[in-house]
C-alpha cells in the first residue's frame, strides 16, 4: 500500500519538474458591492447624497447622467416616471453598465473604476435608492 502511495508521489513530484510551454498569465477579475438602505432614514439620506451630487454634476431637477472616460465603454439608462435620478460614472476601460427606473422618485448610481467591469440595475416602484461600487482589473 505504502510502496504504491510513495509511486505515485514520485510521479507527481517528477511530473512537476518536467518543462512545459509557459501559458500567457491571464489576470483579471472585479470586485463590487452595493449599498442598499435598510430603514426609511438611511433611504432617504443615500437619496439626498445622489441627488446633491446630481446637482454638482449639472443634473438639475431629475434625469440622468452617464459621465464616462477611457476607452470601449458603454452605458445606458432608461427612465420612466417622473423625479428619477439616474448617475453611471465609469473611468478606465471596456466598462458596461445599464440602469432602468420605473416609478417615481427613485435613485441609483452607478460607479465603476480600472477595467472590463459589468452592472446592470433595474428599480420599480416609487422612492427607491441605491448604489453600486465596481472595480476591475
Amino acid at each position: 500500500m505504502f510502496s504504491s502511495l510513495k509511486t505515485i508521489a514520485s510521479v507527481v513530484a517528477l511530473s512537476g519538474a518536467i518543462a512545459l510551454p509557459a501559458a500567457p498569465a491571464f489576470a483579471g477579475g472585479s470586485i463590487g458591492f452595493t449599498l442598499a438602505p435598510r430603514t426609511e432614514q438611511d433611504a432617504r439620506v443615500m437619496d439626498f447624497g445622489l441627488r446633491a451630487y446630481a446637482l454638482y454634476q449639472g443634473l438639475k431637477g431629475g434625469g440622468a447622467r452617464i459621465d464616462q472616460r477611457g476607452q470601449g465603454n458603454t452605458a445606458g439608462v432608461a427612465q420612466q416616471g417622473v423625479g428619477n435620478v439616474g448617475l453611471v460614472s465609469q473611468r478606465g476601460d471596456g466598462h458596461a453598465a445599464a440602469l432602468q427606473q420605473s416609478g417615481n422618485g427613485n435613485s441609483y448610481g452607478i460607479f465603476q473604476f480600472g477595467r472590463n467591469t459589468e452592472t446592470r440595475v433595474a428599480q420599480e416602484g416609487n422612492s427607491n435608492t441605491g448604489a453600486a461600487f465596481t472595480f476591475g482589473w
